[in-house]
């Protein structure tokens, strides 16, 4: 396996509600098997599958909807390397490649976090500020370039 087949394709997503751009509070969850970690929505893509394929499916399994416009896409893969207590769970990955969106929920998007199998419980809606507050350590260096590259487009 080379370099960069150790890092799983992902695809994430930052959602913004349905108040945007009035209001650019985002949605952040709260991870149900690590204590206190909040994050974005994300998840693998699966092999054959396209990137907005990827992003449509795993918002449905991950927050119930799929009712979402794509605002912007972040220009290029961000990747991250996992912290050891959960690279031992990823193998043979070392890390994630990620594809980034922007999304706004519409207005008939209604949010259930428990789904087939929940990944979080709880979720709220919050500043960027403080969604960089709540998150991982060892995400936090790619959500704040993301989250840059969207407030310097104006869209954060």
């Amino acid at each position: 396996m080379n370099e960069k087949d150790l890092y799983r394709p992902n695809v994430a997503m930052i959602i913004v509600s349905n108040n945007y751009p009035q209001k650019k509070e985002i949605f952040i969850a709260q991870r149900n098997d690590l204590t206190d970690i909040w994050q974005f929505p994300q998840g693998g893509i699966d092999e054959g599958e396209e990137v907005h394929e990827a992003l449509f499916r795993e918002l449905e399994e991950e927050i119930g909807t799929d009712k979402v416009k794509i605002i912007a896409e972040y220009p290029t893969w961000i990747s991250y390397d996992f912290p050891p207590k959960i690279a031992k769970n990823m193998k043979p990955y070392k890390g994630q490649k990620q594809k980034y969106f922007l999304v706004k929920l519409k207005k008939s998007a209604k949010i259930d976090i428990n789904t087939a199998h929940p990944e979080f419980s709880d979720y709220k809606f919050v500043s960027v500020d403080v969604a960089l507050n709540l998150s991982a350590s060892f995400k936090q260096a790619v959500y704040k370039t993301v989250i840059k590259h969207f407030k310097n487009e104006g869209y954060l």
